[in-house]
């Protein structure tokens, strides 16, 4: 009788984890959440330069959202959470001020966008360089890294 009962407390104990984690702006995936601005770089990959956060995230965008609109949400944003910030991002060198901005998500937070694509992390990226996510189709469209130029890398 232990066993089922250690196994539900661990369950509830990830899921109120998961619930407080996604609930909080700031997360390992949004690390920009709390800075006083968030930066978006560029780094050379195996799919030439593309754009990361300032910690090597690598960035993605989702084909399936229209410009200047994020339709990634629920469980879809669980897999690939919205880079989040509290100000507006800056460009490193190599980056295109004159591309970054925001938008406002259903939630009330603002994610950064590159060329008016929302930008995501995936969650499988676990590590400063990884790229993991390139040229997967799910939710509805596909996810790509994109080039400082705004282009998404096909």
């Amino acid at each position: 009788m232990r066993t089922p009962l250690l196994l539900l407390a661990s369950a509830l104990l990830a899921g109120a984890t998961a619930v407080a984690s996604s609930a909080s702006v700031a997360s390992p995936l949004t690390p920009g959440a709390h800075a006083a601005r968030a930066t978006v770089t560029t780094h050379s990959s195996k799919h030439g330069q593309i754009l990361f956060d300032a910690r090597g995230r690598a960035l993605y965008a989702f084909t399936h959202d229209p410009r200047g609109r994020s339709l990634c949400a629920g469980a879809c944003a669980k897999t690939w959470p919205p880079y989040v910030v509290a100000a507006p991002a800056r460009a490193a060198a190599g980056v295109k001020q004159s591309l970054l901005g925001t938008i406002q998500r259903a939630d009330g937070t603002k994610q950064v966008t590159y060329g008016h694509r929302p930008l995501y992390y995936y969650i499988g990226d676990t590590k400063p360089g990884q790229v993991l996510c390139q040229n997967v189709t799910a939710f509805g469209g596909v996810w790509l890294v994109m080039r400082p130029s705004g282009r998404l890398v096909r």
